[in-house]
């Protein structure tokens, strides 16, 4: 079944509010933890991403020392 934005708006709106439990349609979930709905969000995204043929957006992070 492929996702559609208000499926991620939906969960992105569960978070701001602190809610655990979404409902899509006639369907409701409800996500033990913070983390497990965050992981939901980012598994929605990278598959809308796919869909559309958008790259998702990747973090290249520099640490630099002396070496002293």
């Amino acid at each position: 079944m492929p996702y559609t934005t208000a499926q991620l708006d939906a969960l992105k709106r569960a978070l701001a509010t602190g809610e655990r439990r979404v409902s899509f349609g006639d369907k409701t979930v409800e996500y033990r933890s913070v983390d497990e709905l965050q992981s939901a969000i980012r598994t929605v995204e990278a598959e809308l991403a796919r869909q559309t043929g958008a790259m998702p957006k990747r973090q290249i992070r520099l640490t630099t020392s002396k070496g002293f």
